[in-house]
C-alpha cells in the first residue's frame, strides 16, 4: 500500500465519483477540525508532533464520528514518512506480516520509518497485535491506532505500554450544527435552523452519522425545505440508541444506575434504567444487579429492599418484557429511596479476610455435629448448651475457633431498621456480659 492510495481527491473528482458527503467535507488540516480543541490546541502533544514531523506511536480512542480517521488523514497529508493504512476488518495476519517485512526493509536499507495507521485496531486479535511489537520496538514502524473500544481491554498490554493514548470526545451539538451547515451548503439546500438543531441533537455526537442522514434525505429536503420536526423524525425512522452490551458502555451505564440508586436519586436511576432497557439490555442482568444492590447498599436498613428486588425478578420471569419494565421501575424507585447502609457488605469483607487467614482452625468441639458414637466418644458436641433450655433462650458460649478472639464484624448503621437491629444486638450483648 502506498500513500497515493489515500491522498485526498480534488473537489471535482469527488463530485464526479459520487464520494459520500462526509468524505467530501472531511477536514484537511487541524484548523478545520471541530470538537477536539483540547487535543489539537497549539501546544498539545499531537499538534507538536504534526508541526515538527516527529511522530511517536499512539492510539486514538473515541466514539464513532469524533474525528479519529480524519486526524490520521491529516497526518497522511502532512507527514514525510511512508503512510500505510490498514483496516482491521479487512486485513488478515498474512497482510500484517507482509507489510511489517516491507516496513522493516525500508527502515534497514534506507533508514525510512513507516507510519502504520490501523483503523479499528480492537478488531485485531492478540496474535495479530503481537506481530506489530518487534517493529514498533525497532522503530521501523510508528503505530497509529484508532478504536471505539477501551484500549485497556482491547489492546495487548505490551503494545499499549509503547503507545500514548489520545482520548476523543463525542462532538458537541454546536459543533455538529456547524458541520451540518457546511453540508447544507454543499448540497445547495435551504438552511432551516430548527431542522439543523434537531438533526444535530439526533446525531449522538457523531459527525459522520449526521452528514450521512442529511445526504439520505437530501432530495426530500429539496421538496420540503421547512418540514415539521415530527415529520422529519418519521422520515429518518427511529433513532438507533448508542449502546454496546458487552463493551465499556455496558458497564458505564450499569455503574450509572447503581450509583444513582446509591445516591438516593430515583429520577436519575429511572433514566439510566430506561437507557439500558430501550437499548436492548437483557433485563435479567439489570435485576441481578438490583438484587445485589439491595443487600450491598441497603441491607438491614430496610429488609424489604431485597424482597422488592426479588419480586421484580419474579414479575420479569412471569410476564416478560416490555410489561415488566414497570415492575423494574417500581423496584428501582424503592431501592433509590430506601435508607442506605453498607454495614452487611463491610461485615462480610472483614469476616472473609479472617476466614482466609484462619481456615486451618478447627470448629470448637462443643458445637461440632455428633451423629455417631465415635464422634460422641471424641467429645464432639460435649458441653453444648441448648439455648432454649435457659432464661431468655440464651446461654453464653464461645462460637469462634478456640485460637481466635471473638470479633465484631457487623456494626449496624443509624438509619432505618438497623436502629432496631442495634437495639437487639445491645440486648444480647448485655445478657452475654451478665453471664
Amino acid at each position: 500500500m502506498n500513500k497515493d492510495q489515500f491522498d485526498f481527491l480534488d473537489e471535482e473528482e469527488k463530485k464526479d465519483r459520487k464520494v459520500p458527503l462526509a468524505e467530501r467535507l472531511r477536514p484537511r488540516s487541524l484548523d478545520e477540525l471541530r470538537g477536539q480543541e483540547k487535543l489539537i490546541r497549539g501546544d498539545s502533544l499531537l499538534s507538536r508532533m504534526i508541526a515538527a514531523n516527529e511522530y511517536h506511536s499512539f492510539i486514538m480512542w473515541g466514539p464513532p464520528g469524533s474525528g479519529k480517521t480524519t486526524i490520521a488523514r491529516i497526518i497522511e497529508l502532512c507527514a514525510s514518512h511512508r503512510f500505510i493504512h490498514f483496516s482491521a476488518v479487512l486485513s488478515g495476519i498474512n497482510d500484517v506480516k507482509q507489510v511489517m517485512r516491507d516496513a522493516d526493509y525500508a527502515h534497514r536499507s534506507r533508514g525510512e520509518q513507516s507510519i502504520l495507521f490501523i483503523d479499528e485496531i480492537h478488531r485485531f486479535n492478540k496474535s495479530q497485535q503481537d506481530a506489530f511489537l518487534p517493529f514498533v520496538e525497532s522503530g521501523s514502524v510508528i503505530l497509529i491506532g484508532a478504536t471505539t473500544e477501551n484500549p485497556s481491554f482491547e489492546v495487548i498490554p505490551a503494545l499499549l505500554s509503547r503507545c500514548h493514548v489520545f482520548v476523543l470526545e463525542a462532538l458537541a451539538e454546536d459543533d455538529i450544527k456547524e458541520i451540518l451547515r457546511k453540508g447544507f451548503e454543499e448540497l445547495a439546500l435551504q438552511i432551516d435552523e430548527d431542522v439543523l438543531g434537531w438533526m444535530a441533537g439526533n446525531s449522538g455526537g457523531d459527525a459522520r452519522r449526521a452528514l450521512n442522514e442529511l445526504e439520505l434525505i437530501q432530495n426530500w429536503l429539496q421538496e420540503n425545505p421547512h418540514p415539521q420536526i415530527k415529520v422529519l423524525a418519521k422520515t429518518l425512522a427511529k433513532k438507533t440508541m448508542f449502546y454496546d452490551k458487552n463493551r465499556e458502555e455496558h458497564y458505564n451505564l450499569i455503574s450509572a444506575l447503581h450509583k444513582s440508586m446509591r445516591g438516593s436519586d430515583p429520577q436519575a436511576a429511572l433514566y439510566w434504567l430506561a437507557r439500558m432497557l430501550e437499548a436492548g439490555e437483557d433485563p435479567r442482568y439489570i435485576v441481578r444487579r438490583m438484587i445485589r444492590f439491595a443487600s450491598e447498599d441497603i441491607g438491614l436498613a430496610d429488609p424489604q429492599a431485597l424482597v422488592q428486588a426479588l419480586a421484580a425478578k419474579e414479575a420479569l420471569l412471569y410476564i416478560g418484557m416490555p410489561e415488566a419494565s414497570v415492575a423494574l421501575s417500581q423496584a428501582v424507585v424503592y431501592l433509590a429511596t430506601a435508607p442506605k447502609s453498607n454495614a452487611l457488605d463491610a461485615a462480610y469483607q472483614k469476616a472473609a479476610a479472617d476466614a482466609r487467614k484462619t481456615s486451618h482452625y478447627g470448629v470448637p468441639l462443643h458445637i461440632r455435629n455428633a451423629p455417631t458414637k465415635l464422634m460422641k466418644d471424641l467429645d464432639y458436641g460435649k458441653d453444648y448448651r441448648y439455648d432454649h433450655d435457659f432464661e431468655h433462650k440464651y446461654s453464653y458460649q464461645k462460637y469462634f475457633p478456640e485460637k481466635m478472639n471473638e470479633e465484631q464484624y457487623y456494626e449496624p448503621g443509624e438509619f432505618g431498621f438497623e436502629r432496631e437491629i442495634a437495639k437487639r444486638i445491645a440486648w444480647w450483648k448485655k445478657l452475654r456480659d451478665e453471664s
